[in-house]
């Protein structure tokens, strides 16, 4: 099958670019590059000795994006493409409905136009809102959510609930990603933010490697074990395998089905710091700050239902989700860092 990645050259989009292509399906990547890097791809056929295809598109624009299903016999797609940060969708929440509602509409009404009946779709463990106790479970209400991206991924799932109901040929997976960490073990492909990272591993990396001089910690007087967030972290590559069992579910099921990809564990903001530390050998800084408007002080999965329909579970433990994203780390430009 030929799948394509909306955003495939993402974090998330590239790892599952690796694992599609090793597990023997075709891949092609539509992605605007805005938080992106083209070289992403050339590093996804290093790693995989395989071929993408690849179009430098907004899938918001209807006209480039047709361009790409007429080029090619698309079977099933991805849909990672939309903005992502939590406390940037608090600051600008009209740019985060425009562009994320726009892609996917653009996108389904295109599948339709097109007769593409798979779609598995990058959903968050943010659409359960603050109300719900944790850990979370798929057959718990979502919403009302406490920051516009998780209102926008919520709105999603069920727009495409929606086009299923009405285009019952349509087959539906949407994704409830915990908090993605790590890179793949080559050192090749991982995290590249823009400026200041919205995310905590990428910043503790990033303080690591000398580009800031300290961590903020933002929040320590939240109800839990040491005042920090505390969050359920998997490691991305467990993810992106996550995404090959949703498409070989989809591909055999009609009508939507919601799982949730995570450990099940919950760590603290300073249980990564440490654990950074201890894994790397790296002394990481930092100060706490005064909380992000639409965090949550904990929240953490059942993702049972995914070992249970789909036969997935992740695997890899802290430390190798701290050590991945240090290796790729300093494969970027190199800094001194700071030695325990």
């Amino acid at each position: 099958m030929k799948v394509l990645l909306t955003g495939g050259a993402g974090y998330i989009g590239s790892h599952t670019a690796v694992e599609l292509l090793n597990a023997g399906y075709e891949v092609v990547i539509a992605d605007n590059f805005s938080n992106s890097s083209p070289e992403t791809v050339g590093r996804i056929e290093k790693i995989t000795g395989k071929n993408v295809s690849v179009y430098h598109v907004d899938v918001a624009d209807k006209k480039g994006l047709r361009t790409v299903f007429e080029k090619e016999r698309i079977g099933g797609v991805i849909h990672f493409a939309g903005y992502k940060a939590v406390g940037e969708s608090v600051k600008v929440p009209l740019r985060y409905y425009r562009n994320n509602l726009d892609c996917t509409l653009t996108l389904l009404e295109t599948m339709e136009q097109f007769g593409v009946n798979i779609i598995i779709f990058s959903s968050s463990a943010t659409v359960y809102g603050p109300l719900n106790a944790i850990p979370y479970v798929e057959t718990m209400a979502a919403g009302p959510c406490s920051n516009p991206y998780g209102s926008t991924k919520l709105m999603i799932e069920q727009i495409i609930k929606d086009a299923s109901a009405a285009r019952g040929e349509l087959s539906a997976v949407l994704l409830r990603y915990f908090n993605p960490v790590g890179a793949h073990s080559s050192g090749l492909i991982g995290e590249m933010p823009n400026g200041i990272p919205n995310n905590l591993m990428p910043y503790i990396s990033q303080v690591a490697v000398g580009k800031f001089e300290k961590l903020n910690v933002f929040g320590n007087d939240y109800p839990t074990r040491d005042g920090t967030g505390i969050r359920d972290y998997i490691h991305v590559v467990d993810l992106a395998k996550g995404h090959v069992a949703a498409l070989k579910y989809g591909a055999a099921y009609r009508g939507v089905e919601v799982f949730n990809l995570g450990t099940g564990v919950g760590y603290s903001v300073l249980d990564i710091v440490g654990a950074f530390e201890r894994a790397n050998k790296i002394k990481i800084p930092y100060a706490i700050a005064p909380r992000r408007e639409g965090d949550l002080p904990e929240y953490y999965s059942d993702s049972a239902k995914a070992c249970r329909l789909m036969g997935w579970k992740a695997e890899r433990t802290l430390e190798d989700m701290c050590r991945d994203a240090w290796n790729w780390q300093k494969n970027c430009p190199p800094a001194r860092p700071i030695e325990v």
